[in-house]
């Protein structure tokens, strides 16, 4: 498969919670980086990360740019926190594929709904 129509498949195997088809869309060398706390993942680890996600619903495919054997996907994820609350995050994911699988997949999330710093809000 090539980088758009992995990720494409990658949005729709975790929003379906289809933790066994999952590592068929990976490369035995598979990495996951995620930015914002630094953590690496291989592939069984990053598997395992995302079945076990406490909370974890939906992940909701917004937007995909590819070229070859690169993409970028960005997704709306959401969850559940304590006490049920809901929890809205952004997802980049920058992926490379290699041999028809997705070996290199660099995430970037943010929570969404956060309130601005005081006088930056536009009109």
């Amino acid at each position: 498969m090539d980088a758009a129509t992995l990720l494409a498949r990658l949005a729709s195997v975790i929003d379906a919670h289809d933790w066994d088809a999952l590592p068929d869309l990976l490369h035995p060398d598979f990495t996951c980086r995620l930015v914002h706390t630094g953590e690496v993942f291989d592939r069984e680890q990053w598997v395992r990360f995302n079945a076990d996600y406490p909370g974890f619903e939906r992940m909701l495919f917004k937007d995909l740019v590819a070229d070859g054997d690169r993409g970028v996907l960005r997704a709306k994820v959401v969850g559940r926190g304590d006490g049920g609350v809901e929890l809205v995050f952004a997802v980049a994911s920058f992926a490379t594929v290699r041999e028809g699988r997705l070996v290199e997949l660099v995430e970037v999330w943010a929570d969404v709904d956060q309130d601005p710093p005081a006088g930056t809000r536009l009109a």
